[in-house]
Formats: structure tokens, sequence, C-alpha cells
């Protein structure tokens, strides 16, 4: 039995790692990584969700997934260059895994992203990863012959094996790039992993445009969701130390590249579930494996750059866009199933998808002060008395943090909750 929880957490780090690497280097790259420091922040990111899992893992008994902010990497692509460069996107970076440790250390952080209503959350995720999203079609125009095949594949794959289909699609990807690609392959690049160190620098307007946005999307569409499937499996992990372990290693990974460390939501399943044991005591097995299975992973961060690099960029943002597609249709529906709020949601989704930048700030932050401007400005709130169930979920969470140790809940983890 323990073979079998080790064999699923290594699955769950292959898929993790294969579903959005894409994303993490076309984000680093936007901000102006070179393919040096991205690949350096690939490995450092994979560096610090190895550690921060085993550790979690061996120190609560629990099956704790680790994950990089995918959303947060989908933010950079959206926010593209700043002033003053990718040392100031990384001062960023260390920001944000500043607010992650107070998060963890004092409760009002926390509880300011859970004072955003949950629309206008929604519609600012879905606006930063939409350009990403319409990448698939920009293929289909742009490089018919690679895109049909890796589109297809996911389909099918989506249908049948549905945890395969981004990494299934990005293999059809490498075989289009090794068939149509140039002649010279892989022969010049730099394939083994390096650590590239960089000096970070502070700039105002960069912290508004990322660290914040970042640290609200990693909060909102990471940690929460990952508290919430956990839940579903009966584990209740105390979400302030994994909060300063996952601030710690964020901050460790930053100057070299790493933008934010957090919860998995989507592969937390994959470790939680019955299918990883029959025992939910044991089931911490498969994040340890999960944890060594990344740091193995990460010294394949060279290689992956180098594939990126061969890649017509339109295919690779293409890949990371139906990695991304669950999340947008997740953040839509979120965002305007409530009467209640929608057209505030409406003018954030609007705002932050519109890419503008205004006095060197990116649309995520201004889509969030437009959103929250219009909810304020027409005065429809919710009487105190009724709580919706998106609230309810969020509440139980947050009590979640207060829990001063870690345990399995009362309920089955074998059945559903």
């Amino acid at each position: 039995m323990r073979v079998q929880a080790v064999m699923a957490g290594l699955v769950s780090a292959v898929v993790g790692y294969a579903s959005s690497f894409t994303v993490v280097l076309a984000g680093l790259r936007a901000v102006g990584a070179t393919p040096g420091q991205a690949a350096s922040g690939l490995l450092a990111l994979c560096c610090g969700i190895g550690a921060a899992a085993i550790f979690l893992g061996l120190r609560h008994r629990m099956p704790i997934s680790i994950a990089w902010s995918t959303p947060g990497a989908a933010l950079l692509v959206a926010t593209g260059p700043v002033p003053g460069g990718f040392p100031a996107a990384v001062g960023a970076f260390i920001v944000c895994a500043g607010l992650i440790v107070l998060a963890g250390l004092s409760p009002w952080p926390a509880r300011a992203v859970a004072a955003i209503p949950r629309p206008i959350a929604g519609a600012m995720l879905a606006g930063v990863i939409l350009s990403l999203c319409t990448a698939p079609v920009r293929a289909v125009v742009d490089v018919p012959l690679l895109a049909v095949p890796v589109i297809l594949t996911w389909a099918v794959l989506q249908r049948y094996l549905r945890q395969w289909a981004v990494p299934g699609a990005l293999v059809v990807a490498v075989i289009a790039i090794a068939v149509h690609g140039p002649g010279t392959g892989l022969s010049g690049a730099a394939l083994r992993p390096a650590i590239e160190l960089n000096t970070p620098t502070l700039n105002p307007s960069v912290v508004v445009s990322i660290a914040i946005p970042l640290f609200l999307v990693t909060m909102a569409a990471q940690n929460v969701p990952g508290m919430a499937v956990m839940a579903t499996y009966g584990y209740m992990p105390p979400l302030r130390p994994v909060l300063v372990a996952t601030g710690l290693a964020s901050a460790a990974a930053a100057p070299f590249g790493g933008h934010a460390v957090n919860l998995a939501a989507i592969t937390a399943a994959l470790t939680a579930g019955p299918d990883t044991h029959p025992d939910p005591g044991r089931r911490w097995i498969a994040t340890v494996a999960l944890g060594a299975g990344q740091l193995t992973l990460g010294l394949g961060a060279g290689l992956a750059m180098a594939l990126v690099l061969l890649s017509p960029p339109v295919l690779v943002t293409a890949v990371a866009g139906l990695a991304l597609l669950p999340a947008l249709g997740s953040s839509l529906a979120g965002a305007v199933t409530e009467p209640e709020g929608r057209e505030a949601a409406v003018v954030t989704f609007v705002v932050t998808a519109s890419g503008m930048t205004i006095l060197s700030i990116g649309a995520a932050f201004w889509g969030l002060v437009a959103g929250t401007l219009t909810a304020l400005l027409l005065h429809r709130r919710p009487p105190l008395t009724q709580q919706s169930p998106s609230t309810a979920s969020t509440a139980s969470t947050a009590s979640t943090a207060e829990c001063p140790e870690g345990r399995v809940a009362g309920i089955s983890a074998d059945q559903p909750s």
C-alpha cells in the first residue's frame, strides 16, 4: 500500500509540473527574465515545493500538497514588462512572500482577502487569464499544423483521462516541435540546471502591480480552494503554519526567480483521495513523494526552457491556455452566478482584461479598484442574516485557520462530505 501512495505522489508531481510549467516560464519571461533566469526560477520553485511538501507532510502527517501559483504566473503574463525589469519583479516576489508569511502570523491579511466579494475576486482572476485562454484559438490560425494535433489530443484526453489532458497535449506539442522545429534542435541549449541569483530592487509601482495582486490571487485562487479540497476528503490542516511554511519557501525561491509557492488546489485531489491509500492516516506519504518528485523534475528546468525557446511562442501560450481553461470557467461562474455584485464583477473583468497600465500600475490592480468602487456605488449588499453557500465555504475555511492542531476530520475520507 505504501507503494500505491508513493506512485500517487509521483503522478501528482508529474501532472502538476507538465500541466503548467509553460505558464510559469511564460510569466517570468513576460516580466523581463532572460531564458537562464526563467529556468532558474522554475528550478527554485520546484525546490521550494519539494522542501515545503516534505516538511509539512512529515510534520503534520497529512497529504498537504504544495504547488506553484499558476494563476500568479498568468498574472505575470498579463502584467508584461515592468519598470526596473526583472530585478524589480523579484523585489515584488519577495514582498508577496512576506505578505503570505504575515497572513500566517496574523489573521488580518487572510481576513482582508476573505473580505473581497467572491464575484470581484473571480472576475479579477478571469480577466487575468483570459488572454492566455484565447491563445489556442490564435495558435490554430497562426500555426495550424502544430496547434490542431495538440488541441485534438487535449480534447480526447479531457473526455477519457482528464488529469492527463494537458500533459498529453504537451507531449504532442513536443513531438510537433521536434518534427517541424529548427534543425539545430537542442544542440545549443543549456540543459544542465543552473541557479541564477538576482539582486532585487523595490519599485513602488511594481509592488502595487505585482506583489499585491499576486498575493491576492495566490490566496484566493490557490490557498483557499486548496483548503476546501482537503476538507472534502476529511482533512483540516492548520492553515497558519502552512502559510508560514509556503511563504518562507516563496521567500527562499524569490531571489532565484521563483514567484510564489502555495497549497495545491487541483493536484491536491490526487494525493488526498481514497485511491491514494485506503487508510486516511497514511496518505501523507503521497505528498512526501510529491516533494521528492518535484525536486527531481526541477533538474529538467533547463530542458523545459530549451523546448519553450524552440517552440513558436503562440504554441507555448496555447498549451498554457489549455491548462487554464478550467480556472477560467470556475472564475467566470463565481463572478456572475450570484445576482448581487454581478455589475461590479463585470466591471472588474472588463478593466482587468483590458490590460491597461496607469501610473506604471497594471490592470489587475485597477480592475480590483474599479470593481470595489462599483460595488460601493451600487450599495447592493445581502443582509447579514443571509449567507450564501460561497460565503459559508469561506467562513468554514477561515475557521480552519484558527485550528491550532491539524487533524483528520470526523467525517470519513472515503465518503463524500
